[in-house]
């Protein structure tokens, strides 16, 4: 009951400090990602510095040339969003209406029934979170400066604090699986961004830059998040183009998302992230509602942080085999009885 009681009181204090939390999460995942290129610098003889310095310039020069692409579609989309949504509802009801009269022989009005302007809303609002958090910039910069400052002393604190094989074997794994899982979903969440916007440029879908980005920051969210990415950009097809090209957008997704995610990525990240599908998506509900929708980004790699850290405990393992995949149980059993 302690247990329960202080998990409670940690997750309201989270969910509280939301806006303050929010940003040295960011820091740190940008700091995973910019660690090995800046290791890689040290070892070919820069000094640690300079490859600071020329780390850090890279990664605020990229986020700055990406914020300036993307700043024209997002304010334009922000002023056509209500005429978007009207055209939506307008041309779903039509559909309903030819339907309901081809098979029904009756038609019924839908405007109460079905809200899917709600669609272009949920975007502006993950747009939005985004940006809320993005708007702490310079405490997200300097947050990652500190960070990388210090990596490289992080693995003798570690073992200091560590002692025991076991333990440091254990923060070991623990560092390598958040490091792996973040490289490699951002080379894939980066490629299926590229394609998105390539098939949607070429379709002459409206906002492709904009969509590709969605791609990109969805693709961080397992299993739904395809399927999200792919609905505005899908039904703005159908509103701009035409049917045949709204199938066309759905079938882009699908093919890439299939190439990638269920091909490329199982492949390059081995035996998976670990984590069964229901606990996926019960921890993107959770971590969205306690952090908003960095939360949902962020969503997996907060939970197998926690599963790491549960499994080093012989008290707390039986919690991390239930948060677990199918094959952890398969391997607790086999380690019962040895």
């Amino acid at each position: 009951m302690v247990g329960v009681a202080a998990f409670v009181v940690v997750m309201g204090g989270l969910k509280a400090a939301a806006p303050l939390v929010v940003p040295f999460l960011l820091a740190a995942f940008l700091a995973i990602l910019c660690a090995p290129p800046m290791l890689w610098l040290e070892r070919k003889g820069l000094p640690r510095a300079l490859a600071l310095v020329g780390v850090f310039l890279g990664v605020f020069g990229i986020a700055s040339l990406i914020a300036y692409i993307v700043k024209g579609p997002a304010n334009q989309f922000g002023r056509e969003l209500s005429g978007l949504e009207v055209s939506l509802e307008e041309k779903i009801n039509v559909a309903l209406a030819s339907l309901g009269e081809k098979f029904f022989h009756e038609t019924k009005p839908t405007e109460h029934l079905i809200d899917f302007g709600q669609v272009f809303e949920w975007v502006r609002y993950l747009f939005s979170g985004l940006g809320a958090a993005l708007g702490k910039t310079f405490l997200i910069f300097l947050s990652v400066l500190f960070i990388l400052a210090e990596i490289s002393s992080f693995p003798l604190k570690f073992r200091a604090v560590f002692p025991s094989t076991r333990e440091s074997l254990a923060m070991r794994r623990f560092t390598e699986s958040i490091r792996n899982y973040i490289a490699i979903k951002t080379a894939t969440s980066l490629v299926t961004g590229i394609l998105i916007t390539v098939w949607l440029t070429l379709s002459d879908v409206q906002f492709p830059i904009l969509w590709g980005l969605l791609a990109f920051l969805l693709n961080f969210i397992p299993n739904v998040g395809s399927i999200l990415a792919a609905l505005p950009p899908t039904l703005l097809a159908w509103i701009n183009n035409g049917v045949d090209t709204m199938l066309l957008t759905a079938l882009a997704f699908f093919v890439v998302n299939m190439l990638i995610g269920g091909y490329l990525e199982p492949r390059v990240m081995g035996r998976g992230l670990g984590i069964s599908p229901l606990v996926v998506f019960v921890s993107l509900v959770f971590w969205g509602w306690i952090l908003g929708p960095i939360g949902m980004f962020l969503s997996v790699p907060l939970t197998m942080t926690i599963k790491i850290a549960l499994e080093s405990n012989n008290d707390t393992r039986w919690i991390a085999v239930l948060l677990g995949s199918e094959s952890d149980a398969r391997e607790a059993l086999e380690r019962q009885g040895a």
